[in-house]
């Protein structure tokens, strides 16, 4: 395993149960990342009670990065999270995941320069996120009862290289819930833009700037394993505005926004 220094930001907002299950996959890597930051969209004190209460044992630095609720601003709080980090090498997942025990040490595998990553996800259904909730496990197996898309879930590293270049030319293929960059990489393009508000797009339109920029994107098959916790959907309010900024972002071959990463850059 090489010395790349990488920070996991994991994004919650009121879910703490969630957040727990999330947590406790991380301490069962077989790599642990060089940091944790928590990217806190305005939970209330629950939130930062769990994460004080691992902050005293973790093995790694636990941040916690927290900003007022003012509805869905994914997008600023991740700025916040990235510009807070130290690692060389940014891996983004969601708090509502489970991580495979090898999630970390396959996304540093795969790392490459000049590209970042998107990954996919297991979905699991209702009862089964209800009893692991309940019952605080994080082991899960192809075998659970419980799961769709079950094929995500399959780890077979040395098939991962050789599907990297799957729809990478498809920007609407990624996913923001398990994705890595370079952090040097997210500057050059200022990072997340944060005219995007509520659910939706900011994830493929950050992802195209990168392209745009000459930054490769690579899908991660096989490795870097998530298991996604059920939850209603969230409301789409607002998914029309994000995608005509994402369309302006591609008729103008974009690669940077104006309010970004760098206003919270010392």
């Amino acid at each position: 395993m090489n010395n790349l220094k990488v920070s996991l930001i994991i994004s919650t907002y009121n879910w703490p149960d969630a957040l727990n299950l999330c947590l406790e996959s991380v301490l069962r890597q077989t790599v642990v990342p060089s940091e944790v930051v928590i990217a806190d969209d305005g939970s209330t004190h629950e939130t930062e009670e769990l994460i004080l209460h691992y902050a005293k044992s973790f093995p790694v630095p636990l941040k916690h990065v927290w900003q007022e609720d003012e509805g869905f601003q994914l997008s600023k709080i991740r700025n916040k999270a990235i510009a807070a980090a130290t690692g060389d090498y940014i891996i983004q997942i969601d708090g509502d995941l489970i991580l495979e025990r090898h999630y970390i040490e396959d996304h540093i595998i795969f790392s490459k320069k000049n590209s970042f990553v998107s990954g996919s996800r297991v979905i699991m259904k209702k009862e089964l996120s209800k009893k692991l909730l309940k019952t605080h496990q994080t082991k899960i197996s192809l075998f659970t009862k419980g799961l769709t898309n079950v094929a995500n879930g399959l780890r077979i590293p040395f098939l991962s290289k050789r599907l990297e270049t799957y729809k990478n030319d498809d920007v609407y293929y990624l996913r923001g819930c398990n994705m890595a960059f370079w952090r040097s990489d997210l500057i050059k393009v200022n990072g997340y833009n944060e005219a995007f508000t509520g659910w939706g797009r900011e994830d493929n339109e950050i992802g195209l700037r990168l392209i745009n920029s000459g930054v490769e994107k690579r899908v991660i098959k096989f490795s870097g394993i998530v298991f996604h916790i059920y939850h209603p959907e969230k409301t789409r309010t607002g998914l029309n505005i994000n995608d005509e900024l994402l369309k302006q972002t591609a008729l103008n071959k974009l690669t940077y926004c104006t309010k970004g990463l760098s206003q919270y850059l010392l």
